[in-house]
């Protein structure tokens, strides 16, 4: 049984399976338990399953993360979120490299068989494959970051905000958002009235990184009040750095595009001529998880939830 939230790194550290998922709930169900809040499960798409921590009739700000583990084969999902060319490169990369490999062996087989429907088919079935297993293929068992960091840091957030403050927020841990986002689109459907104004603060990839920055979604983008209270989170501490990106290109694909007022929020290296990138998730690397981090979101979003104007 869980004792603190980064036990789940020990207990949990692999949550793609049925029965790991259903150990998983159970311990975060029985964990917030004793802390004193309401919980239940909510089952939507695809045999998904969210975690609600809280009121989220009543709560003002919706605090998530993701927990299923993703699947991987080796290749490293690279995210340059603010860096258009890189990121473009690097679809076009993995993409094309996936199609060079399928056409290849087509060909091969072309040659060694002399039936052109047989090598065709070959490619397709291969190609189709492998993007597939990058989705629902073996877990990747090193997902310290991807997304066991947001998870902790949900948590931690419930954990420690003050008992009179806890009507504000509700927690929602999300299902197959590695599937593309099915949880959060399930959630948002059977919430879609009071999602309308929540805040959802995502935390996803939060824990490898100096620089934490926060997405948001379009509409959060035409809320002037929202921004500022968020850009007051913001600024250096020690070397880590807190901010807020509203211009210019910017992508982070995960569950906070599924609600209109949403924030993604991720951790970042930073290099010249690159800008912001993550590169360990999805492989055996992904191992490392800055408790700074943590614990400078954890005091960012009570600041904010607990904030005088709310």
């Amino acid at each position: 049984m869980m004792n603190e939230p980064v036990d789940i790194l020990k207990l949990h550290p692999i949550r793609k399976t049925k029965e790991q998922k259903h150990a998983f709930r159970e311990d975060i169900l029985a964990y917030v338990k004793e802390l004193g809040y309401d919980s239940h499960l909510e089952k939507g798409s695809f045999g998904s399953q969210n975690i609600v921590i809280g009121d989220p009739k009543t709560a003002k700000y919706l605090v998530t993360a993701h927990y299923d583990t993703p699947a991987s084969i080796g290749l490293p999902n690279i995210l340059t979120p603010c860096n258009l060319l890189t990121f473009v490169l690097w679809q076009v990369l993995l993409i094309g490299g996936l199609l060079l490999v399928s056409v290849v062996l087509g060909v091969l087989v072309w040659f060694a068989t002399h039936m052109k429907p047989l090598a065709m088919l070959v490619a397709y079935v291969l190609y189709f494959g492998i993007l597939l297993l990058m989705l629902l293929g073996p877990a990747n068992k090193s997902n310290v970051n991807d997304n066991s960091s947001g998870v902790i840091t949900v948590l931690e957030i419930a954990r420690t905000i003050q008992h009179n403050q806890r009507s504000k927020v509700c927690f929602v841990l999300f299902d197959l958002e590695e599937a593309g986002l099915i949880g959060s689109a399930a959630y948002r459907k059977v919430h879609k009235a009071e999602t309308e104004n929540q805040v959802v603060l995502n935390l996803d990839c939060v824990g490898d990184g100096d620089h934490i920055i926060f997405f948001p979604t379009k509409k959060a983008k035409k809320n002037p009040k929202l921004l500022s209270d968020i850009h007051r989170l913001g600024g250096w501490f020690g070397k880590k750095h807190i901010q807020l990106k509203c211009k210019g290109f910017y992508t982070y694909p995960s569950d906070q595009l599924n609600f209109p007022l949403g924030f993604g929020i991720a951790a970042f290296h930073r290099k010249k001529g690159i800008g912001y990138y993550v590169d360990r998730i999805h492989t055996k690397k992904d191992i490392y998880l800055d408790e700074t981090n943590v614990n400078l979101l954890r005091a960012a979003l009570i600041t904010l939830i607990c904030g005088k104007e709310n």
